[in-house]
């Protein structure tokens, strides 16, 4: 048996879905129509036989109570013609009491046993006269029994016909079946067909563009297979939107890093050939290639952490937000030591503390203070404060500048990545300060936004949830 289920689960295995899925349906369907064809069978049977046997015992009724106090004989023997009435005869319980002429039909023992009254009355069937006989034999009287006896062969004909009409309608049905179960099948699968085409030709192209066709109708009316397929589409819509995002990052790194690579290249081979160049000259190359090697290596670093989608856990804690802005102001007076900084914290704001990475939130103001520096002319503060609103603890950290500020068409582009505005490209930087800064802002829950400042400049605010990350 185990070998049976091992060859049968192979079987399923190595058939398509839509096979295994029109046998099942074929094979449901077929059950139920050879099953009613069955029951409709037996009961065409019994109610024809059930029918003779009423009249077997109408006649039996009859012939009691025409001829009651007779003795045994033959009561009527024309049963051999279709339009006759039933044979019937009285048997005695004792075989002396016979008459000298033959029975018309056949005695036995249990006809004698149901004359003496120990048996009950009984259908049989016989043959008489070349025909099969539907025979009663029932008590008389007096020690007699009652046999009453009709041809039933047209009751045989009528369930042979009945078998062979219910055959023949029960193979329309496993056809009809085989039919219904293909047609429902590639109905039914088309979209998962579609589908798996669909992944097939993505494989190969590596093209996630490909859609599938869905079909028409309202959304909320859709079939499981239906919006398994919206699923797939839904997926590849974000696939490509990924492989693309993807693309443009190698672009556009790639484009960052040539101009930096190429000035390394020319001062690195400029101080191969050092005993060509004076001592100032030796200095400057020098001086340049480390300042663009440290650039090649924080726009490397910069890529890596853009990279990382999440937060390291193991590093998580809870952290002061107003004393790590203190932290990052006072770096930033260092690094820009032309520039005026100017901290406010408001009330109920320099005890919130939220969960996250310390060297993360610190690298997200740094950025928002570089960029704002850059763009601060130097008898302008940069401002930054940090205030609570609303009562859930809730917590907003804004860096303004009051530089150009950011136009209008820029603004939907600023946390792009290497996206570099026309008055910034001549400015240091690699365009990946706001992208990182936006990423870190969401990896703690936050929100990261830049507007127009009232009066000129720009406003970068990031607003923590009450709840925290």
């Amino acid at each position: 048996m185990s070998g049976v289920r091992r060859l049968g689960a192979r079987w399923r295995r190595r058939r398509p879905l839509r096979t295994r899925l029109a046998l099942a349906a074929s094979a449901a369907v077929a059950l139920v129509a050879v099953g009613v064809c069955a029951a409709a069978f037996f009961v065409i049977r019994y109610e024809l036989l059930h029918q003779l046997d009423l009249s077997l015992t109408q006649s039996a009724t009859r012939v009691v109570q025409e001829n009651r106090g007779e003795g045994p004989q033959t009561v009527a023997g024309e049963c051999r013609f279709l339009s006759a009435p039933a044979c019937a005869q009285v048997v005695p319980a004792d075989p002396a009491a016979d008459p000298e002429a033959a029975y018309l039909l056949p005695v036995s023992a249990p006809v004698r046993e149901v004359a003496a009254g120990t048996r009950a009355p009984y259908f049989s069937n016989v043959t008489r006269f070349g025909h099969s006989l539907r025979m009663l034999t029932t008590p008389f009287g007096d020690g007699r029994a009652l046999q009453v006896a009709l041809r039933s062969d047209p009751v045989e004909r009528g369930v042979r016909q009945a078998a062979v009409l219910l055959a023949a309608v029960g193979g329309a049905g496993v056809l009809l079946a085989g039919v219904l179960g293909y047609a429902v099948s590639r109905t039914g699968l088309a979209p998962v067909a579609r589908l798996t085409s669909t992944a097939e030709r993505i494989a190969a192209t590596r093209d996630p563009r490909h859609r599938i066709e869905l079909p028409p109708g309202p959304p909320g009316r859709q079939d499981e297979v239906t919006r398994l397929a919206a699923s797939f589409n839904t997926m590849l819509g974000e696939l490509e939107q990924s492989v693309s995002a993807q693309r443009r990052l190698v672009a556009d790194a790639s484009h960052e890093l040539r101009t930096p690579l190429t000035a390394l290249r020319t001062n690195a081979e400029l101080l191969a050939r050092a005993d060509r160049l004076t001592p100032a000259q030796r200095e400057r190359a020098s001086g340049a290639l480390g300042r663009q090697i440290r650039e090649v290596t924080g726009l490397v670093n910069d890529l890596i952490e853009l990279a990382r989608d999440e937060e390291p856990l193991p590093l998580v804690e809870e952290v002061r937000i107003a004393e790590l802005a203190e932290h990052t102001v006072a770096m930033a007076r260092t690094h820009w030591p032309r520039l005026c900084f100017e901290l406010e914290v408001g009330p109920g704001a320099a005890e919130a503390v939220r969960p996250g990475v310390p060297a993360r939130l610190a690298r997200l103001l740094t950025n928002l203070l570089d960029n704002a520096a850059k763009f601060s002319p130097p008898d302008a503060p940069v401002e930054v404060g940090l205030t609570a609103y609303g009562g859930g603890g809730g917590l907003e950290l804004s860096v303004r500048d009051h530089g150009p500020g950011i136009a209008p068409e820029d603004l939907p582009y600023v946390f792009d990545r290497f996206y570099r505005a026309e008055a910034a490209r001549a400015l240091p930087g690699s365009g990946l300060g706001l992208a990182m800064a936006r990423q870190i802002a969401r990896a703690h829950g936050a929100e990261l936004t830049a507007s127009a400042a009232p009066g000129g400049g720009a406003l970068f605010t990031v607003v923590f949830g009450g709840e925290g990350p």
